[in-house]
């Protein structure tokens, strides 16, 4: 049986996030993207690790579900209540956070972040009281500031319960990842030492893909996730996992990455080139170019001089010691998607938060199911019938990757174009009846 899940998001409680990351609106979020096991996320905070304590209750061996009286969405604002699908599953929440780890080692300040997975309250107290004891303020945000090595979380989390695990966040992130080109690590080893043997798991990130990992022969034998990392409930599932397990639980989902069972696990991504950090940078002057280009320009930027961003592209080339040919037997599989509100503006020609876009989206997903579903498997005439040809038309080039993507660089998001300019100028001209 197949689980789909997104294990690294955030809750009302981190900074720059929606004040409407409920517990039950994630749920109800969670169903409509077709997510059947959500993370809690920042559990080290005490109002939201309340909210868990209080609002969910014990489902299958390590995983919650939210008890009766609390899932009504009590968003506020600007909320938009999810669509229903129909045949909706249940949504099971697994206890998880993001730790940010800021501390010197080796003569240079390292910035990385750090998911943390529990197997049960008992244990996510133990990790708390554990970074209390170092002093860590855990009220003022989500994802809170640690001035600890990656090591010590890593042990803490074993000595809290050794069916703990840490896995890298978006590991090739520029400013805050393990392999980030401004602040990390040339190897897990050197980030880890002697507790890299419990390092199972990295997480791609937006920018890169697996494909793009298995370029370096040291992560063989390293399982590869992704997640969302939402900061929003529209943003959930923009990458997520596919477990094939006989039930889910949590031991289930940890297993196949401790056993490194590739053939039970394939990932949903982002297509990388998308991401905020794909190629190398300078935003301000509105300037990207290839790791090559990088090098020839000694990696200034040619319209300010300043140094570039270098972008998971770069660092990946940079690390890399095999050609994405040489891959073989390394490769992991996966599917890559634009999430559906971005394809329905692309087709109807509007920004992705009109309200033209959601009344698609929402037709589609009541019609038909989650978001999930219409993206990967619904029949492309089922599509047709929901939203007309034009978007079933675009749901087929999204799935074969028949896409131009100005890729995105220095913390700006790629832009995806699905129909070209000609195509775009025709069809508005037929919606103007011209």
């Amino acid at each position: 049986m197949q689980y789909i899940t997104d294990l690294h998001i955030h809750s009302r409680y981190s900074r720059a996030c929606s004040k409407n990351l409920t517990l039950s609106n994630l749920a109800a979020w969670a169903k409509a993207k077709g997510i059947d096991i959500i993370g809690t996320s920042d559990f080290t905070h005490p109002s939201w690790l309340k909210d868990i304590e209080e609002q969910l209750e014990p489902a299958e061996e390590g995983l919650f579900r939210l008890k009766k009286k609390y899932e009504a969405e009590n968003g506020g604002g600007s909320y938009v209540a999810a669509p229903e699908v129909p045949d909706a599953k249940p949504v099971r929440f697994m206890l998880t956070t993001e730790l940010s780890c800021i501390y010197k080692k080796n003569g240079r300040t390292r910035r990385l972040h750090l998911l943390v997975f529990a197997p049960t309250l008992a244990a996510v107290r133990r990790i708390v009281a554990g970074l209390e004891r170092r002093g860590c303020n855990l009220r003022a945000d989500g994802r809170p500031i640690l001035g600890v090595d990656a090591k010590i979380i890593v042990q803490l989390a074993l000595d809290a319960d050794s069916r703990c695990m840490v896995v890298p966040a978006h590991a090739w992130t520029p400013w805050f990842s393990v392999f980030g080109s401004e602040s990390g690590f040339d190897s897990l080893e050197e980030c880890f030492e002697e507790l890299t043997p419990h390092i199972y798991a990295i997480e791609t990130g937006l920018s890169s893909d697996p494909a793009m990992n298995r370029r370096l022969s040291k992560l063989d034998d390293i399982m590869l996730i992704s997640n969302s990392d939402a900061h929003g409930l529209r943003n959930l599932g923009r990458e997520a996992n596919v477990f094939d397990v006989s039930e889910p639980s949590y031991a289930a989902i940890t297993d196949v990455l401790r056993k490194k069972q590739r053939q039970k696990l394939h990932t949903i991504e982002f297509f990388p080139e998308e991401g905020k950090y794909h190629v190398d940078g300078h935003r301000d002057c509105d300037f990207f170019c290839e790791p090559e280009e990088t090098v020839k320009r000694k990696g200034l930027c040619p319209k300010c001089g300043k140094l570039l961003t270098r972008g998971v592209l770069g660092r990946v080339h940079a690390l890399a010691d095999r050609s994405a040919r040489q891959i073989g037997a390394a490769a992991s599989p996966f599917k890559s998607i634009v999430p559906l509100e971005e394809v329905i503006a692309d087709t109807v020609g509007v920004g992705k938060a009109s309200k033209k876009v959601f009344a698609a989206y929402k037709r589609l997903l009541e019609r038909i199911g989650s978001e999930f579903f219409v993206l990967l498997d619904a029949p492309l005439d089922a599509i047709d019938r929901a939203s007309g040809p034009r978007t079933a038309e675009a749901i087929r080039r999204m799935r074969d990757g028949r896409l131009v993507i100005r890729p995105g660089y220095d913390g700006k998001y790629g832009i995806v174009n699905i129909f070209d300019e000609e195509e775009k100028k025709n069809a508005k001209k037929r919606r103007h009846g011209i």
